[in-house]
Formats: C-alpha cells, structure tokens, sequence
C-alpha cells in the first residue's frame, strides 16, 4: 500500500512488443497465439471501475479472440502470495505493486525488462521517482502507475471548527470530537502510513545511512516524541481497533462514525462511488458535504511531511504473453485511461496528463501536502520490512498502551537486521 513525490511537477505513452518476449513460463497460450486470456491484477479499489472497464474493452477490441481477466488482490497479498504466483509456471501477466515495493521484487528477478520500450511508453515524462523504483542497474522493470500524497478528509457538518493550524491544534481538535461511536481522528493501529507523519513532523527518522550501514531511528528522542503524540491520538481521539488496517476507510466515514480521516486524495473517489458499487461510498450525504486540509505541521503554516506513494505497474517475468501484456501495458499508459485515473485525483504517471486533475480544494490540498512528502529508506531490502509487518507490530502495541521506548528500540534492532542483511 505502499506506496513519493515532489510537489505536483509530475510525470505520453504508447508501447510496441517486447523486443525477443515470445513466451514465458506455464502451459496457457504462447504470446503469437491467435486466442488467449491475459490475467492483470490490480490491488484494492483505488483502480476506478471505469478504467477497469476501459482497460478490457480497449484490449479486446485491439485483440480479436483474446480476454482480459482483472482480479483484484489486497496489500496483504503482495507479500508471501505474489512471490508464490510470479514464481511460478502459472503466473499471471501484469501485476501493480506498490511503489516502495517494486525494488523487491525486481531483486529476485520477477518482473520482465522494459527497457526495449521504456521510451514508447513516456520516457522522460514519466514519473521519475516511481522509474527510480522501478529500476535496478538503470533499466526499467516496473512502471509508473499512479501517485498520490495523503490530506485530511472531513464534514464540515461534523468539524464546525476553524481548520487547525499545527499538528497539536489538529490532534486536540480530533480528540474533542471523540465520543463512543466517533473517531475525532480514524487510526487503525496497523495504519503505518498515517502514522509516518508524526515522527516526521517532530523532525525524527525512519533509518539513516551512515556509509553502508543503516541506522534505524524510530527510539532517537525526536521520534519518540512523534510516537508519543500518536499513542495519545490512538488512545484519547480513535475508536478503530489496534489491530485493524487502513482498508475501505471510506466505510466508516459514510456512516458519520469519523471526524478527520487522513487519506490518499483518491480517497475522494471512494466517497463519491455510487451505492450500489462494489466499495460502496456515500455520494447523496458526505458527499456533498467533503472537504480536506493538508495535515498541518508543527508550526503555523507549515506542512507536515506526509507519506507519498502510489503504485508501479510491471509485466511478470514468467508472462507466457508478454507481447499482449505490454500492449495491456500501453493502454493503462494511455491518455484515456490514465485521464480517467486522473479526473478520480490519482497523480497521473505522465506528466503530458497532469492537465486532466480536478482543479478543486481537495486536489490543491494535496498537491501542497505532496510538496512536503517524504518516502521510506531507499534501501532495496526495504520490501522485507515490509512484508515483515514488524511497523504495524509495533504501532499495534503502542496503540494497545505499552511503552513507547521499549517497542521503539525493539523495532530499530528489527529494521536494522533487515536493511544491513
């Protein structure tokens, strides 16, 4: 979910067939077959609906005889479940992961070479930083997607208040709006994202380089004040359980039980989807009545820093289709459909495309919080600390009540055997 910007200076597409990819791995359709199913796999429901639609339509009118398959996996799936599948002979054919964690899985060598076509699918309008990670040794195996930067979604029928303007003022905002059945401020324990901002905020760190040895710094004092602060808005301004993840969060914002939920700014499309949608939002009450800020930080006009992420887009390296899962490729690339992943305020991967964002106050919110944003430690065994979830074990406890130093010190000793393995 997981998910690093500048400000909005952002990121033309079109590709051709993988130069020497005539097949791949299992026993399905070889890609110069004249019929054939191609299987993508997009995580959670920030893929709007109609560019699903427009990604099948488009694909099968371009290949007469061929299907296009999308299922749809959650976070938790791309750890342990997408190595199993990319790693076999049934793999599927394109895959989105998140940002941070596409390094990961080039390393083991899962996802094929796009070098051959990097610059029919945006070249240097591409989104740069989502290229970095999605490059080992200067060449491409993972494509930028979408990306996006997190703001503060509220009701101003609910927050009558004057926007806060510090990070202290928002936490007492969010704890006077408090009551059994409302959040004042949504934190689900496993929310590691939302919970970056304030050790970040309070100047502290995730890991530091220091030569080739990282040093993880979640116990330094200033992001143990940052823990501090977060241990009391999850036990004083949250209802969400410790042990819940940021899933669907648009579900209990519908039903009037959060007063802020930070959030990416797609999350605005979530509350806008119509009712009878797979993930349903609440577009005749919330949402008309949505508005954002960009979390403030610790001083009066400042911003705090925010985790920016979004996700790549890759073709499986054992792909028996590679040619027809490029051509997937080009179309989610393409002006239509990246327009329509712009217009529901997912940061399009062409900056050629930034023109179709909504010019709204929750767009304009987040690009002034994507100015501030910051990204995990650039280390290439970072996934594993992921997929290890020792972050969200540890805000769990922190959530529960336990000391935050203790649990602070025993998740740097945990990072660090990670990342300087």
């Amino acid at each position: 979910m997981n998910k690093k910007l500048g400000a909005l200076a952002l990121l033309g597409a079109s590709a051709v067939a993988l130069a020497g990819c005539s097949g791949g791995g299992g026993g399905g359709a070889s890609s110069a077959a004249a019929t054939g199913d191609l299987t993508v796999w997009l995580v959670g429901t920030d893929t709007p609906q109609e560019a699903r639609d427009y990604l099948k339509k488009t694909f099968e009118d371009e290949h007469q005889g061929w299907t296009l398959t999308i299922e749809e996996k959650t976070w938790a799936d791309t750890s342990d479940n997408y190595i199993a599948a990319l790693s076999s002979n049934d793999a599927p054919d394109v895959v989105e992961v998140g940002n941070t964690q596409a390094p990961g899985f080039i390393s083991q060598g899962l996802f094929a070479d796009l070098s051959a076509v990097q610059s029919t699918l945006g070249g240097d309008d591409l989104l740069q930083s989502f290229v970095e990670l999605g490059s080992e040794d200067g060449t491409l195996y993972a494509a930028p997607y979408y990306a996006g930067s997190r703001v503060v979604f509220y009701s101003p029928s609910m927050f009558t208040g004057t926007v806060p303007t510090t990070l202290d003022e928002y936490v007492a905002d969010g704890m006077a709006m408090k009551t059994d059945t409302v959040s004042g401020i949504y934190a689900p324990g496993k929310d590691w994202y939302n919970a970056l901002p304030y050790i970040w905020a309070h100047g502290g760190e995730i890991a530091v380089k220091d030569g080739d040895t990282w040093d993880a710094q979640f116990s330094s004092p200033k992001s143990i004040a940052g823990l501090t602060q977060l241990q009391e808005v999850y036990q004083k301004a949250n209802n969400a359980p410790a042990d819940a993840d940021e899933t669907d969060p648009q579900v209990p914002f519908c039903a009037g039980e959060v007063g802020f939920l930070s959030a990416p700014a797609w999350m605005k499309g979530s509350v806008l989807a119509a009712a009878d949608a797979k993930a349903p939002g609440c577009p005749d009450t919330y949402g008309k009545d949505l508005a954002a800020f960009a979390l403030p930080g610790m001083t009066a006009g400042e911003v705090a820093p925010v985790f920016a992420g979004g996700s790549n887009i890759a073709v499986a390296a054992k792909s028996d289709a590679k040619d027809m899962a490029t051509s997937a490729l080009e179309i989610m690339l393409s002006e239509g459909y990246q327009k329509i992943m712009a217009e529901n305020g997912l940061i399009p991967a062409l900056s050629s495309f930034a023109e179709y964002l909504p010019s709204d106050e929750i767009t304009a919110q987040a690009a002034k919080a994507a100015s501030a944003s910051k990204a995990v430690p650039a280390s290439a065994n970072w996934s594993e600390v992921e997929s290890a979830g020792v972050i969200k074990d540890a805000l769990v406890k922190i959530a529960q009540g336990e000391d935050v130093t203790t649990i602070a010190e025993g998740l740097d000793s945990q990072i660090e055997a990670i990342l300087n393995k």
